[in-house]
C-alpha cells in the first residue's frame, strides 16, 4: 500500500503531522484517503506515485490511512475510500472520490499547480 518513495513524492501523513504537511504546506497538496482493506486504493495509489514524479515539485502528494487516522479523516467527512482532496493555502479546493483512470487524475491535478 501506500509507502514512502525513495524521493519523498509519496509521502504518509497522520492525524498528529496533517496540519503541518498538509495545511501549512506552501504549495497544493493532494490528500489520498485510503484502507488496507481497499481493493481500489491500491490501483490509486500506484497512479499518485507515477503522477507525483510527473508533477514534480508543482503539487505534493501525501496520504492518509483512514484506519489508523481517524480524527483527521472525520474532520473532511470523508466516508468512502479512495477520496482524493486536493489543499491550497489550508482549505480544500478539489476532490475525487473512488477509483478513476491516471488519465483522469492528471487532469482533474493539472489545474491545481501554482505557477
Amino acid at each position: 500500500m501506500p509507502q514512502d518513495t525513495q524521493t519523498g513524492r509519496l509521502t504518509a501523513v497522520t492525524d498528529a503531522t496533517f496540519a503541518t504537511a498538509v495545511l501549512a504546506a506552501d504549495r497544493p497538496v493532494v490528500v489520498d484517503f485510503w484502507a488496507e482493506w481497499c481493493p481500489p486504493c491500491r490501483v490509486v495509489s500506484k497512479h499518485l506515485a507515477e503522477l507525483a514524479e510527473e508533477f514534480g515539485d508543482a503539487l505534493r502528494f501525501v496520504t492518509v490511512n483512514t484506519d489508523e487516522n481517524p480524527a483527521t479523516t472525520r474532520a473532511y467527512q470523508v466516508m468512502s475510500a479512495p477520496t482524493m482532496l486536493v489543499f491550497r493555502g489550508g482549505e480544500v479546493v478539489g476532490s475525487i472520490v473512488g477509483s478513476r483512470p491516471k488519465n483522469h487524475l492528471r487532469q482533474s491535478f493539472a489545474g491545481h499547480p501554482d505557477g
